[in-house]
């Protein structure tokens, strides 16, 4: 816990400079712990409080985008830029049958809310696009929707992708077998300069993410994840519930993935492709 502490307080420093140019986000560990605490446990109603929650960020219900077709629905805020080069922020809002889904996925969720209200008011080159993927326990049938729906002659301007699913058990970590070489190398050197504890492991066969169909389409994309190596004994099961939650590391993923997509917003698209 002490270093869970001193980690927050050193990465704290960086996300105020990275945000300099704006008011600092109002994001603390209270902020979170009451935005994991919106969770709610029936699958129908995570839609309705996904939008909620985005709304409590400073987005306007008109900001706020249905898109998908009659198989999913998939909830979108988009933050205009300098250019139309896009980077797209994504987070699944859906959940298995057992449990209550506060790991799998309201926590990427909350992260994701938060980073576009650190966004919301600061001056981005690219565009940044907030994407709230339904039934990705299905199939990732949410994120192959948005790719599917991405004309091929525009995929170019799509620079890249990075996915947030599952935090709360450990520090933030890359899925390998669902995230891009170069930037899982780019977190790796973030990570080391904030002095963060960083890992990176494949779960291929195990796990996927709604970072892949974005890969499948040529989209350079990274997945984090907070998992411990506990984690088959919460993740799908009735254990997935609040009170397993460590809002701690939950507002440190926040921190460091707002400072991953800070960092990444003025480089060139072409950073990450082969």
């Amino acid at each position: 816990i002490m270093i869970q502490k001193l980690f927050t307080v050193s990465i704290l420093a960086f996300v105020t400079a990275a945000f300099a140019q704006s008011e600092p986000p109002t994001v603390t560990e209270q902020s979170i712990k009451d935005d994991l605490a919106r969770v709610v446990c029936k699958d129908k109603e995570r839609g309705e409080s996904v939008k909620q929650l985005f709304i409590s960020k400073g987005a306007k219900p008109d900001d706020i985008v249905i898109s998908g077709t009659k198989k999913v629905e998939n909830i979108v805020v988009t933050k205009q830029g300098k250019t139309s080069e896009i980077v797209v922020i994504g987070a699944h809002y859906d959940k298995v049958p057992e449990g209550c889904g506060a790991i799998d996925n309201w926590t990427g969720i909350v992260v994701l809310a938060n980073i576009y209200a650190a966004f919301s008011a600061v001056e981005t080159e690219k565009t940044l696009v907030f994407a709230a993927f339904g039934r990705e326990e299905e199939g990732l049938i949410g994120s192959r929707e948005m790719v599917k729906g991405i004309a091929k002659e525009n995929r170019p301007q799509y620079c890249s992708m990075v996915n947030l699913d599952c935090f709360g058990l450990q520090f933030p970590q890359v899925l390998s077998n669902t995230s891009n070489t170069k930037m899982t190398k780019f977190a790796k050197e973030l990570a080391e300069e904030v002095k963060m504890p960083f890992s990176q492991a494949s779960l291929a066969g195990t796990a996927d993410a709604d970072s892949s169909p974005f890969l499948d389409a040529g989209i350079p994309a990274i997945t984090f994840h907070g998992l411990s190596s506990k984690w088959a004994e919460i993740i799908h099961s009735p254990s997935d519930k609040l009170e397993k939650v460590n809002a701690r590391l939950v507002y440190v993923a926040f921190q460091f993935a707002a400072l991953y997509v800070n960092r990444i917003d003025p480089k060139p698209c072409s950073l990450f492709r082969k």
